[in-house]
């Protein structure tokens, strides 16, 4: 019995072995994945690190500032500071990443008018540094200039054309308009609150405080929305301070252009300046906010436009045609036109089929040999490698007839339209190649410019522009 279990047990045992080998053997063994990089299991949280700070630490810093704005924090200013630095950063950044656009124009607007240069902040309450932007009430640009008030300052405002979004014309007008509230009240926290409320309002204000001259001892008898004006500025003239404790930085600021006002002196469109002279349509809109519609009307033709500078040389060199050509329409082609391309090499032959040799005669000379072949002196002085007008007789002359014509036919006829400019009709089988080379000094880099050509296509009957 005993030998029989033995047995048994020995069986079991075995069979059990069998069994854990097969199940762990190399051959057969699990393979575990490989293990995660570290950077795929640690934590991914997008956020943004936002001090905190405490309200004797904001006075600490307050106390320190070096400003001529008279400041002293309370807790209305407190609370826009922690707005503008912890419940609304996205609005603060956004100003960040306008106010090297227009804070250097601001100082020196300030600076010239020997105001504080702190004040520039205001722009950023009244417009968030938008020059376009236009209040509920019609207020418009940088400084938020009413109709009335801007045009008390010089600034145009019509359908065309409204200054109060030029930044240099309006800040002038806001320095000029806050150095006089200034005088009035004798105080820069006055001035600013008359800038919102008006003047009037401030009077009232101060009849109603017992004749106090102080914004906090008038606060609470000032218009709503005034009574929080004056302390957003001087929140965000404390953020602007102090970026660093705030963790406010931009990475990629946006500069201004370097630019140059050229003044054209007559009506013109962005399309057709854009088109005369290859600049971005969105360039000269962004450096001119004060162009509503894209053109500039009669009435303002002596309006300068900020020209990137990259592009100021090539238009004063060109002046006189870019202006003379600003009055045509801009160029369009039709589907219909049936335009005439034609290649170097079919025009090189028909020129060659057209040359003829002609023989001086007695009583010649260069003037009536080219009047009787239609071409010019100087073609006929360049054709023959001529330094001057002598010939003698029995000199051999190369002339290239005019092509699509007999050699007895005139030249077509040069004409002056009304704006003194002098034109041709293109005839069958000109190019531009062809007219340029029958007017001295004529190019075809200057037959395009002068007619606004995009390409060396032309048609008959087409009028250039020649001179």
């Amino acid at each position: 019995m005993k030998t029989a279990l033995r047995r048994k047990f020995l069986f079991v045992l075995a069979a059990s072995s069998l069994f854990f080998i097969k199940a762990f053997s190399q051959e057969n063994q699990l393979v575990a994945p490989e293990l995660f990089s570290e950077d795929e299991v640690q934590p991914n949280y997008h956020y943004e690190y936002i001090p905190d700070f405490t309200y004797d630490q904001v006075k600490a810093r307050v106390e320190k500032m070096d400003t001529e704005m008279s400041f002293e924090l309370n807790d209305r200013i407190f609370s826009f500071i922690q707005y503008f630095t912890v419940r609304n950063r996205d609005y603060t950044k956004m100003i960040l990443a306008r106010k090297d656009l227009f804070f250097p124009l601001f100082e020196s607007t300030l600076e010239k008018h020997e105001m504080p240069d702190d004040i520039k902040y205001l722009a950023i309450i009244e417009s968030g540094l938008d020059p376009q932007i236009r209040s509920r009430v019609g207020a418009m640009g940088l400084w938020q200039f009413m109709p009335a008030t801007g045009r008390m300052y010089g600034m145009n405002v019509n359908w065309d054309i409204d200054d109060r979004m030029d930044p240099e014309q309006s800040t002038e007008a806001a320095a000029k308009y806050l150095k006089s509230l200034y005088r009035m009240f004798g105080d820069w926290e006055l001035a600013l609150a008359a800038y919102n409320c008006g003047p009037g309002n401030v009077r009232k204000a101060i009849r109603r405080s017992g004749g106090k001259q102080k914004f906090w001892e008038i606060y609470n008898y000032l218009p709503r929305e005034t009574r929080g004006y004056v302390p957003q500025f001087q929140a965000m003239m404390y953020i602007l301070h102090h970026l660093d404790e705030h963790n406010l930085h931009l990475e990629d600021p946006t500069y201004r252009f370097a630019t140059e006002k050229i003044r054209f002196d007559r009506a013109l469109s962005f399309e057709k300046l854009s088109e005369l002279t290859n600049l971005c349509m969105s360039d000269l809109e962004k450096l001119n906010p004060s162009v509503k519609r894209r053109k500039i009307p009669e009435t303002n033709r002596s309006m300068a436009l900020n020209i990137p500078k990259g592009k100021v040389d090539f238009i004063n060199e060109n002046l006189a045609w870019i202006t003379d050509s600003l009055g045509n329409p801009p160029l369009t082609l039709l589907a219909s036109d049936k335009l005439i391309i034609r290649d170097e090499s079919a025009i090189e032959k028909e020129i060659q089929r057209n040359t003829i040799t002609y023989r001086v005669q007695s009583g010649d000379n260069l003037g009536k040999i080219a009047q009787n072949h239609r071409v010019t002196v100087s073609q006929l002085k360049e054709w023959n490698s001529l330094s001057s007008n002598l010939i003698r007789v029995g000199q051999r002359l190369t002339i290239h007839a005019p092509i699509g014509s007999s050699s007895n036919r005139a030249i077509a006829q040069v004409q002056t339209n009304s704006n003194g400019q002098k034109t041709y009709i293109v005839q069958p089988g000109d190019s531009l190649w062809i007219i340029s080379r029958r007017f001295e000094g004529l190019t075809v880099d200057q037959l395009k410019r002068l007619n606004n050509l995009n390409s060396t296509q032309i048609k008959p009957g087409q009028r250039l522009i020649i001179g």
